[in-house]
């Protein structure tokens, strides 16, 4: 029996770099799992659409696909919109077995992505003590959200980071020139911004824009297709794929 197709759900952008980005990331998961089909679906802005890439699957003979939601934390794409399209999705296509697998945050492995591009950027091992982060975020007005993002702070704060602040690019606050003025307030000389984001877009760049007024010495670029990410993909892949061989327990 072939494996489950993997289908990558993203937000979409009118920006050509994010859908560039998410479709790089595509290529680097398939080239560490030969053999497995991986398609891209986008909410919006981007063809093709997460209806159309399920209707084309159907029509090709696939009977089972993982839905991947390209996200960072569990906030209203996860919760609301993309739950909505797949729930459109099996009552349209009730041949196709269509399960949404977990978002990718918060991971280990985002957090080693993170770091990556911090180095790229010239942030060193030793710099830490020093330096002080801000984890950017895209914001959210859910909660939940708001504090994943509140604790992957405070546990890269636990890595040797003088001090950590997060922000928020919408939504919420602070915004990222705000924390960044807040640890210089706190006497810390070097700051850092992180985007903790996946592709370029609209928000990035207001992560960027802060950065640069609130004069960070380091901005680390997005995720975008980091080799921590594509594994990551694969591992909720594989998740999303042992709850579905788990047995269902019967009440006697």
């Amino acid at each position: 029996m072939s494996s489950p197709v993997l289908l990558v759900i993203a937000h979409g952008s009118r920006d050509p770099r994010h859908a560039a980005t998410v479709h790089a990331l595509t290529v680097r998961v398939r080239a560490l799992r030969p053999g497995l089909r991986v398609e891209t679906g986008f909410l919006d802005f981007n063809a093709p659409s997460v209806p159309r890439v399920l209707e084309r699957l159907a029509a090709e003979g696939a009977d089972e696909v993982v839905a991947l939601p390209l996200l960072l934390t569990r906030a209203f794409h996860a919760k609301s919109d993309i739950p909505a399209v797949l729930r459109e999705a099996r009552a349209a296509l009730p041949r196709l077995r269509v399960r949404q697998a977990a978002v990718l945050g918060p991971s280990p492995l985002l957090n080693a992505a993170l770091e990556r591009r911090l180095y790229e950027a010239g942030v060193r091992p030793g710099d830490r003590s020093s330096t002080g982060l801000v984890l950017a975020s895209a914001g959210s007005t859910d909660p939940e959200a708001i504090a994943v993002i509140a604790e992957i702070a405070r546990e890269l704060r636990h890595t040797g980071w003088c001090s950590v602040r997060p922000a928020f690019a919408s939504a919420s606050r602070p915004r990222t020139e705000d924390a960044v003025r807040a640890l210089r307030a706190d006497g810390v000389r070097r700051v850092a911004v992180a985007p903790y984001v996946i592709a370029p877009g609209r928000l990035p760049d207001r992560i960027a824009a802060g950065a640069a007024a609130a004069g960070a010495e380091v901005l680390a670029g997005v995720l975008g297709p980091a080799p921590e990410l594509a594994r990551l993909l694969l591992e909720r892949y594989d998740e999303a794929r042992a709850r579905a061989a788990r047995p269902v327990a019967v009440s006697a």
